[in-house]
């Protein structure tokens, strides 16, 4: 795979994707929109209800696409969403962070009419933070880690939250285990790290020195990532054993990924330029949605 992008370029595909247009910016609840002008989307995941559909979060509000192309913003606001997760079991219900429209840090916030409103939920400690990075383990949806700094963690349900230990440097991304609350994974610029004690030490877990841009924890365990020079990977459930799964990404780097929990086949994932693909064989082939 042709893809020799260093890690600066890594962090800048990471912190600024797209340039964003007027008619973007301006856009009212309810309104739609082609899906190939939603841009600087921060997060994923599947309608439970209709598959075919997919839940958006951006900088400028929650969007719902539609199976012809467009995107509806279905948050009451333009608020720019970050650290976006769905929850593993109570489907329409989905945790977050980020910045309100007028600035600050919105904390832990939570969604449970599918995405058109949001509660404050916890400040996190030391906080109101603003969790770049968060995930719901799925082995026990109580355990929440989010990244802020350092790392945070919950055994709430994101009521409270405590300061775990040191994160490794430069992390991208953080995915809890499916089958152990104990385990979390790391995407950073110099491979994937795996911490086996909630957060307090951490260890090298492959692609050392290989930036790493998304992981991401399958309902069955499996562990996927994105790795600069490797493309798309995959380890089995409590294995460190990766495997490549495609490379067929030319220049494109995957920054989000979402796994239809009805068909563990059928992936979706967002590219660095604000592409969506999808995929129903498990990642090998990819096409893009809404162009």
């Amino acid at each position: 795979m042709k893809l020799l992008v260093n890690a600066l370029t890594l962090a800048g595909a990471l912190a600024a994707v797209v340039i964003v247009d007027a008619a973007w910016r301006q856009s009212q609840a309810g309104e739609r929109l082609p899906l190939s002008e939603v841009s600087h989307i921060h997060g994923i995941a599947v309608d439970p209800a209709d598959p075919s559909r997919l839940y958006l979060a951006t900088h400028y509000g929650v969007w719902h696409t539609s199976t012809e192309g467009t995107a509806e913003r279905i948050s009451d606001n333009r608020n720019d969403y970050m650290g976006f997760t769905p929850h593993p079991s109570e489907a329409g219900v989905f945790l977050g962070s980020g910045h309100p429209e007028e600035g600050g840090n919105m904390g832990v916030i939570i969604s449970r009419d599918r995405g058109r409103s949001w509660q404050q939920l916890a400040n996190g400690a030391e906080g109101p933070v603003d969790f770049h990075a968060m995930d719901i383990s799925g082995a026990d949806s109580n355990v929440i880690y989010g990244l802020y700094g350092n790392l945070q963690v919950s055994r709430d349900g994101g009521k409270s939250w405590k300061a775990g230990g040191s994160p490794p440097a430069d992390v991208f991304d953080l995915a809890a285990s499916s089958v152990n609350p104990d385990i979390v994974y790391a995407a950073t610029r110099n491979g994937l790290m795996i911490s086996r004690d909630g957060g307090s030490s951490w260890a090298t877990a492959g692609f050392e020195g290989q930036p790493a841009s998304m992981v991401k924890a399958g309902p069955d365990g499996a562990v996927y990532a994105f790795v600069l020079g490797s493309g798309l990977v995959k380890a089995p459930a409590m294995a460190l054993a990766w495997e490549p799964v495609s490379d067929k990404f030319g220049d494109q780097i995957l920054l989000h990924l979402a796994i239809d929990p009805n068909d563990p086949k059928r992936l979706f994932a967002v590219t660095d330029k604000s592409k969506i693909l999808v995929s129903t064989d498990g990642g090998r082939n990819w096409v893009p949605i809404g162009s």
